[in-house]
C-alpha cells in the first residue's frame, strides 16, 4: 500500500477538480493537511505534488505569501504535449496513427481558420517568410515547417488541438526528417512544399473552407507518399 499511497493523493486532488471543490487559482492544502487527512507520509504528498507539476497543472512555491504552496493553474497544453512528447520518443505511436491524427488535427484547423473573418495568420507568413530563404538545409527547413504547422494550429483557438500538435511536433519533424532521405530531388520538393504553404494559407485568408481542407490534406499526404513512408494514409480521411 505505502508504494501506491501518492497515487491516492493524485485521486483525491482529481475528484476535488473534477467535482468543482478546486479550480484554477485555488491552492491545495497544505503537505501536512492533506497527509493527515488521507493518512498517508508527507513524501507520498510531496511525490503526488511533484507529479501534478510536471503535468502542468499545479505550480508549488516555497517559503510563506501568496506565491507559497501549491496552487493549481490552468495551462494544461504543458503536461498534455509533455505526455504525448514522450510517449513519441518511446516510439509509442506508429507513425501511420501519427499522420491520421495530424490529417484529423489539421483539416478541423483549416477549416475553422477559413470560416472565421477573425482568423489571424501573421505568425504562420512570418514563418513562411523564413522557408523562402535560400540555402536553408532539410533540417532547418522542416523545423520551420513543423513550426508553421504549429502556428496555424495555435492560431485556430482551439487549446486541446494546439497542445496535441505540439505534443507531436518533435514527431512530425523527425518523421519528415528521416523521410526527405528518400527524396531524390530535395531542392524540387522543398519549392513543392513552399507553394503548398501558400496556397493553404491563402485560401485560408480568403476564407475558402473546402479549398483550406484539401490543400491541407493533399499537402500532408502528398508529402508522406512522396518520401515512402506510409503511402497508404493519402487515402485514408
Amino acid at each position: 500500500m505505502a508504494e501506491r499511497a501518492w497515487q491516492l493523493v493524485l485521486e483525491h486532488i482529481e475528484r476535488d477538480l473534477l467535482e468543482g471543490r478546486l479550480g484554477p487559482g485555488d491552492r491545495l492544502p497544505s503537505e501536512r493537511d492533506l497527509s493527515a487527512d488521507l493518512g498517508v507520509g508527507r513524501s507520498s504528498v510531496r511525490e503526488a505534488l511533484r507529479v501534478l507539476e510536471v503535468m502542468g497543472l499545479i505550480r508549488t512555491g516555497t517559503g510563506s505569501g501568496p506565491s507559497a504552496g501549491a496552487i493549481v493553474i490552468a495551462t494544461p497544453s504543458g503536461g498534455m504535449s509533455a505526455l504525448l512528447r514522450l510517449q513519441v520518443a518511446a516510439r509509442g505511436f506508429p507513425l501511420a496513427d501519427v499522420v491520421q491524427t495530424r490529417l484529423v488535427l489539421e483539416d478541423a484547423v483549416a477549416a475553422s481558420l477559413a470560416a472565421s473573418p477573425a482568423s489571424d495568420t501573421s505568425d504562420a507568413r512570418r514563418i513562411l517568410t523564413a522557408m523562402d530563404a535560400e540555402n536553408l538545409t532539410a533540417s532547418e527547413f522542416l523545423a520551420l515547417d513543423a513550426q508553421l504547422h504549429l502556428a496555424l494550429a495555435e492560431a485556430g483557438g482551439n487549446s486541446v488541438i494546439a497542445s496535441m500538435m505540439a505534443g507531436l511536433r518533435t514527431s512530425i519533424e523527425s518523421y519528415v526528417l528521416d523521410g526527405s532521405a528518400g527524396i531524390a530531388d530535395w531542392d524540387h520538393m522543398a519549392d513543392r512544399l513552399r507553394a503548398e504553404h501558400h496556397a493553404i494559407i491563402d485560401a485560408i485568408d480568403a476564407g475558402r473552407t473546402g479549398a483550406a481542407r484539401r490543400l491541407v490534406h493533399e499537402h500532408i499526404t502528398g508529402y508522406y507518399t512522396a518520401a515512402g513512408l506510409t503511402p497508404h494514409t493519402a487515402h485514408e480521411q
